[in-house]
């Protein structure tokens, strides 16, 4: 009788979604769409928010399966705060992403998630981390995810410029989930935004209707 093997970490897991965030001037934004995927064929939830708060002003983008994400981003928040009473100041956003990344690489044989951590701390300002699969951790000033970000990485590399206002970055960011989710059958729904500044965090979510076209859907 043939054997067919039904575990994740053989076989892979196919999932959908498109992340991203980038630094501007005085601040940084993250965001993602909102269609969650069962093996990349049903879409089994289209309002989902990928963007998760692990403190005041730091933020996670999750990519991959929902339930490892949702699983590490708790247990981050929970050292987080710990750590903040500990200390009596907000966390860094490095320390943030690099409890993901501790989290994430201990755990590396049953994970499949990967997390973008953006953030505005006092010691250096608006800042993004890449934490990918295994554990990887990486600064960027911008960076794209998922599979919606294989048909956007010429435009981010063209569009993107470090000392962009605030304006400009928000529409950069919309601009480019809007083209991922047009091209990605796995992405879609509606664009979760959030900007993070020395001020505090705003919260955007642009409909799917109201997104900017550039070809005929």
């Amino acid at each position: 009788m043939e054997k067919h093997c039904t575990d994740s970490r053989v076989k892979g897991v196919s999932t959908g979604t498109t992340i991203l965030a980038a630094v501007f001037d005085g601040g940084v934004v993250i965001g993602s769409d909102s269609r969650a995927s069962m093996g990349g064929d049903y879409v089994s939830s289209k309002m989902i928010n990928k963007l998760i708060q692990v403190h005041d002003r730091i933020f996670a983008c999750i990519a991959g399966s929902l339930a490892d994400a949702q699983a590490v981003t708790k247990a981050a928040k929970f050292h987080l705060s710990f750590h903040s009473v500990q200390m009596e100041t907000p966390p860094l956003v490095i320390a943030a992403a690099s409890v993901l990344k501790d989290l994430c690489y201990k755990n590396k044989e049953e994970l499949q998630a990967g997390f973008l951590t953006a953030g505005w701390d006092k010691k250096k300002g608006p800042q993004v981390y890449v934490v990918s699969l295994g554990g990887m951790l990486i600064s960027q000033p911008v960076t794209i995810g998922g599979s919606g970000s294989t048909y956007i990485y010429g435009y981010v590399d063209a569009k993107y410029k470090p000392n962009m206002n605030r304006e400009e970055c928000l529409q950069f960011a919309t601009n480019a989930l809007a083209l991922a989710m047009g091209r990605d059958n796995v992405s879609g729904g509606v664009a979760h935004l959030v900007v993070i500044t020395e001020k505090g965090v705003e919260h955007v979510v642009v409909p799917g209707d109201k997104l900017p076209k550039f070809h005929d859907e």
